[in-house]
């Protein structure tokens, strides 16, 4: 590795009755992309907050190019060449490719007048360097998740940053504006470019990254390139636990049908859906994006109609043509996007969690507050939900305690059948195995689960049994009861490739 162009050095960070960082050495050399990994509250964040400029450090000290600084304000980083691009974007929606990449630094004529004409011709430039194809006169609201990224990108370029900060930059991504993003990521690092790197997904960081250092409780636990750690060394050194210890058991084979799914069809999207799922057990579906995986979940759960096809619920024919039918059957469900379709922001752990069972606690024209504030500290406690009270902020908390409240506000309901969609994306490997712990714990108690997770290793290590699904059909339902798959064979039926089961 080429010599240092930036160190942090024995970074402190207290908070009143909080270390939040300490002795922290980081450092990172020009042209490379560097993960940084750790659990929830690792203090990743704050030592990134402390290297931008939005905190200062209560010790320790900041070397760029050999030369020490010290920020006060992200502006006096960014003249510096460091930028941060955060998980929420600060664009303006109403604002051009242009006007946002430019915002408070706009190019002027005489009289201060702007110049539009340079402005976009520099702008065109930066995205030109990048090679990526984006309108400089695009309105902000109508670009999709990448391409706001990218826009972002080209913003932190523009001040010539010589570091780059992206913080879980994957989190709404599909697979394929991902291999975009890491296309635009080889760019920078080649024109030399430092990328720092956060992300939960360590697939992603064996695919990008040159160094990966892991913190956790605010220091550092080691740095190692890598090409020379494996996956299970990595969450070893994050969560003290081996990978195989990550998924719990598999539950025992059931014979008890709580779902049958027979001849479902959509508009030419799902076609003769056929399956069966059983009480006690986790049914995992796997398959590349587009295979119809979430498109089947929200038919069952009567989000989308069916063209055909019946539902057949402990036995007997139901006709769920509504969220509210589904619910009445017992059915939860547990949606892809929790901040889109699932927590109410603004809103504290308590409203969350009883929200969906609002008329069980009316008594005549008022609200059973007793009963509400019982039923959420019961949850609290049988989920492990890290809060400082009921009446704390959802917004708050990490992802995967507002994954653990989401859940128990279905749980409140008592479902028999739980619908998971992507049930631990943008949570980090400690809150996983909360949530794994969870999702078997549900199925041990008699639920039937349906899980839908494009993470390989997740779908095999806490599925019953595997049902892969390829444009719209099932290609087949892999029984791990008789043995574990391994991830080539899930994916060899994904993409069409022929396997016998």
């Amino acid at each position: 590795m080429a010599e240092n162009l930036l160190e942090l050095k024995r970074i402190t960070k207290v908070f009143p009755g909080v270390t939040a960082l300490k002795d922290v050495n980081f450092s990172c050399a020009k042209g490379e992309v560097h993960a940084l990994v750790g659990e929830n509250g690792a203090g990743k964040s704050t030592l990134m907050k402390v290297l931008s400029g939005v905190y200062e450090p209560t010790a320790g000290s900041i070397e760029l190019n050999g030369e020490r600084v010290q920020f006060k304000s992200t502006y006096e980083s960014q003249l510096k060449g460091i930028s941060i691009i955060f998980q929420e974007f600060s664009l303006i929606p109403t604002f051009t490719v242009t006007e946002n990449i430019f915002l408070n630094r706009e190019h002027t004529v005489r009289f201060g007048f702007l110049n539009r004409k340079e402005a976009r011709q520099k702008t065109q430039e930066l995205i030109d360097e990048i090679g990526f194809d984006l309108n400089p006169d695009a309105m902000i609201s109508d670009l999709s998740v990448v391409q706001q990224q990218v826009v972002e990108i080209v913003k932190a370029l523009s001040v010539t940053a010589q570091v780059l900060i992206m913080d879980e930059p994957s989190a709404s991504l599909t697979d394929v504006e991902l291999k975009k993003l890491f296309e635009i990521i080889n760019t920078l690092k080649n024109r030399g470019v430092t990328v720092i790197y956060i992300s939960h997904r360590l697939e992603e960081v064996f695919e990008i990254a040159d160094r990966v250092t892991v913190l956790k409780d605010g220091e550092v636990m080691g740095t190692k390139r890598v090409s020379n750690i494996s996956k299970d060394e990595l969450i070893r050194m994050m969560v003290g636990r081996k990978i195989s210890d990550v998924f719990p058991a598999l539950g025992k084979a059931v014979e008890t049908p709580l779902l049958e799914v027979k001849g479902l069809n959509m508009e030419g999207r799902l076609f003769d859906i056929d399956f069966t799922l059983y009480s006690g057990e986790v049914l995992g579906i796997s398959g590349i994006v587009g295979a119809g995986r979430s498109l089947l979940a929200k038919c069952i759960f009567g989000i989308v109609a069916r063209e055909s096809g019946d539902l057949i619920i402990e036995g007997e024919k139901r006709d769920i043509r509504s969220i509210e039918d589904a619910i009445e059957r017992g059915i939860g469900y547990i949606p892809e996007d929790r901040k889109a379709a699932g927590i109410i922001y603004f809103r504290t752990v308590k409203e969350n969690i009883t929200l969906a069972n609002l008329k069980e606690y009316k008594k005549g024209a008022f609200i059973d507050k007793n009963g509400e504030i019982a039923d959420t500290k019961h949850f609290i406690k049988a989920l492990d939900i890290r809060v400082s009270g009921i009446n704390q902020l959802i917004e708050e908390m990490s992802g995967g305690n507002q994954q653990k409240t989401l859940i128990s506000r279905w749980l409140l309901k008592e479902p028999k059948i739980v619908i998971f969609d992507e049930p631990t994306r943008g949570i980090d490997v400690g809150a996983k195995y909360e949530i794994y712990r969870i999702i078997r714990m549900l199925a041990n108690e008699g639920k039937a689960i349906l899980m839908i997770s494009s993470e390989l290793p997740e779908i095999i290590g806490l599925s019953d049994r595997i049902m892969v699904m390829r444009r719209g059909r099932i290609e087949g339902i892999l029984n791990q009861h008789d043995k574990r798959v391994t991830e080539e064979e899930v994916m060899s039926i994904a993409v069409g490739h022929a396997y016998t089961l």
